[in-house]
Parts: structure tokens; C-alpha cells; sequence
């Protein structure tokens, strides 16, 4: 799979091919996005296994094109779905169902795709993964992951990195508030230090933007389509959150001085190399070598076999978090003997 250049990626297209199906065909098929993500992605996963070499080099443009056209495809995807449930008035079965789908696709891809532009030098780049947050209503995002959870991963001061024991919902309400106030407190300080004014101030420009996005969608849609666009994004939200919460489970740094710790290691990080989800994914599972160097474009991210791996790949562990005592029974086991294992190669 990784022999024939960008031509893997284009799967992260799937879940918006699958929307406007679920869109135009309603029904059964407005659950089309979510099966193909919770569904059919965990067994191609099983079924392919492990992709363990690179890419093909090719043109840069060649792997950033499905990035950028993703944004506008989603914007279009969303209002379409806000139209349908809001405005047309499908029956209420199947609007939850395109929400529900909607969300999936906007978590997977679009914040998925979100993620890989906001680490990005160009101002383009960052500027439409700004946008793709926006689309879900958490734009502070943009913020906190880059300057917040880069710096503090597998340490008690992010909010992002789940502890040993602690469960989903419970993480849920952890990152989702920690994060808010992080990335308002990383940005007072920024703008305190460089005198920023104005909408150069993200805190300003993040509330105007989903102010006015909101303030657009009550006037076409109502009060039922600002409840749309919520459902969608809280779906995308708590996916993301899921994502987070899988990532670096039970992991931790050492501490070196107070307040200090160890620089971030391939081992901070929970891998996975199946080959199907990380097309789809565009290679956000092999997370280890995306912290150790996160200028580092999706293409060109490492296997990292030194890296802890998880049992399955990142579909069926999504599934896995869902029932907590299942996942503890799983992970709790795997958590002990690779922080003993990593304690082990920092004291080396």
C-alpha cells in the first residue's frame, strides 16, 4: 500500500462520497459514513494488517490535494446536511442518522485533516485547518493541541492525555474543559508578550467567526438548524476526544526537576501501522514519530518500532474505549509494562 505514492490517501475521500450517498439516498443508507468508519474500516484493518514501509516520494502537491480540497467538500457536505434535516424536515429518524454521520465524517476526515494543516508553516495551510475547526465549533483547538498538548503530552498538565484507570466519559469532561482553559490562557499570554490587537488575537477572532457562522445558519435554518450544526459538531468533537483519549494512554514522562520533564520519546506515544486506517487517517496513528517531530508531514511519518503498540488498529480501539471495563481489562496490562519498559530507556 505504501508503493504507490499518494494514491492511499485519497481514501480519507470515502467518508464524504458516502455522505452525499447517505444525503441523496436517505433512509439506511444515511448511516452509510458511520458503518464505514466503525464497521468495515476495523475488519480491512484486520483483514490487510500492518503497512510497515513509506510511501513513494512523489510531488508535494500530489499528497496536500486531498487536504485541501477536503475543506470546501466539508463546508458544502454540512450545509447540505443542515438543509436536509432543518429546512427539507426529513423524517426524525433519519436526520439524527445523517448528524450522526455527518459528525463521524467530520471528526475522522475533517479534524483528522485539520490536524495535519495546523502543524503546517504556510499560512494557507493553517488558515483552512482553522476553518475545519471552525466547521465543528472548536477552534480553540487550533490553539491548544499545537502550543499546549505538543508541550505537556504524557504529563499531568495536559488536559489531552488520558491516566491510567480513567475512563472515556469521565476524560471526555476532563479534555474537553482543560483544553478551553489552556488554550485561552496560551493565547493571553502570546498576546500579552507580542501586543497582538484585534483579530490577531485568536480568543476575539475564534468567538466573532462561530458567532457569525451561527448567527448565518439561525437566519436560513432556525433554531433546528443551529441545532444541527451543534449535533454534527459534538459528534466530530467527541470523536477527537476519543482519538485523544487512545493516543497516550496511562503514559507518562519522567519528571527530571520539578516541574521538569524528560524530552518526548517514540515511546510517549500508542502506535498502530495497520494499513487500511491509516490511509484513511492519513498515517495520525503513527503518532509516536508525529510528536517526536511535528513539522513532519503525514507522508513522511516513521513506523517507530521502539513505540508502544496497540492491539488493533485505531477503528476498533475507537469501539474498544466506548466500554470501559473492557478497555482497562485490554490496555491496564499493556500501560504497566511499557512504562516500566520506558522507564527503563530514559535511565539508559
Amino acid at each position: 500500500m505504501g508503493s504507490r505514492g499518494a494514491l492511499p490517501f485519497w481514501l480519507v475521500q470515502a467518508g464524504p462520497l458516502l455522505m452525499a450517498v447517505a444525503l441523496v439516498a436517505g433512509g439506511p443508507w444515511a448511516l452509510a459514513p458511520a458503518l464505514f468508519v466503525f464497521g468495515l474500516l476495523p475488519l480491512l484493518d484486520e483483514a490487510v494488517g500492518d503497512v510497515p514501509d513509506m510511501p513513494a516520494p512523489g510531488p508535494r502537491w500530489a499528497f496536500d490535494l486531498p487536504l485541501v480540497l477536503f475543506a470546501p467538500v466539508q463546508l458544502a457536505l454540512i450545509g447540505w446536511t443542515i438543509h436536509a434535516v432543518a429546512v427539507e424536515g426529513r423524517p426524525r429518524g433519519e436526520g439524527l442518522a445523517l448528524l450522526f454521520s455527518m459528525g463521524v465524517v467530520s471528526g475522522s476526515g475533517g479534524i483528522t485533516i485539520a490536524h495535519e494543516l495546523i502543524h503546517r508553516a504556510s499560512r494557507l495551510h493553517r488558515a483552512l485547518g482553522e476553518v475545519l475547526m471552525l466547521s465543528v465549533g472548536y477552534p480553540h483547538f487550533c490553539v491548544e493541541h499545537v502550543y499546549g498538548h505538543h508541550r505537556n503530552v504524557a504529563t499531568p498538565e495536559d488536559p489531552a492525555t488520558s491516566r491510567l484507570g480513567e475512563g472515556l466519559y469521565r476524560f471526555w469532561w476532563r479534555s474537553i474543559a482543560g483544553g478551553l482553559v489552556s488554550a485561552w490562557r496560551i493565547e493571553r499570554e502570546r498576546v500579552a508578550r507580542s501586543g497582538a490587537r484585534g483579530v490577531a488575537d485568536r480568543r476575539l477572532r475564534h468567538a466573532l467567526l462561530l458567532a457569525g457562522l451561527v448567527t448565518a445558519i439561525g437566519a436560513w435554518g432556525g433554531a433546528s438548524g443551529v441545532a444541527a450544526f451543534a449535533a454534527q459538531g459534538l459528534v466530530a468533537v467527541l470523536l477527537l476526544e476519543t482519538v485523544n483519549y487512545l493516543e497516550h494512554y496511562g503514559l507518562r514522562r519522567r519528571e527530571v526537576n520539578p516541574g521538569e520533564f524528560e524530552r518526548v520519546q517514540p515511546h510517549h506515544s500508542w502506535n498502530s501501522n495497520r494499513a487500511v486506517s491509516n490511509a484513511y487517517l492519513l498515517n495520525l496513528a503513527r503518532h509516536a514519530d508525529h510528536h517526536f517531530l511535528a513539522s513532519r508531514p503525514y507522508d513522511a511519518l516513521r513506523p517507530h518500532p521502539q513505540a508502544p503498540a496497540l492491539p488493533y488498529g485505531y477503528a476498533a480501539m475507537l469501539l474498544l474505549a466506548l466500554l470501559p471495563p473492557l478497555w482497562f481489562r485490554v490496555m491496564d496490562p499493556r500501560v504497566a509494562a511499557q512504562n516500566r519498559s520506558g522507564q527503563e530507556q530514559g535511565e539508559a
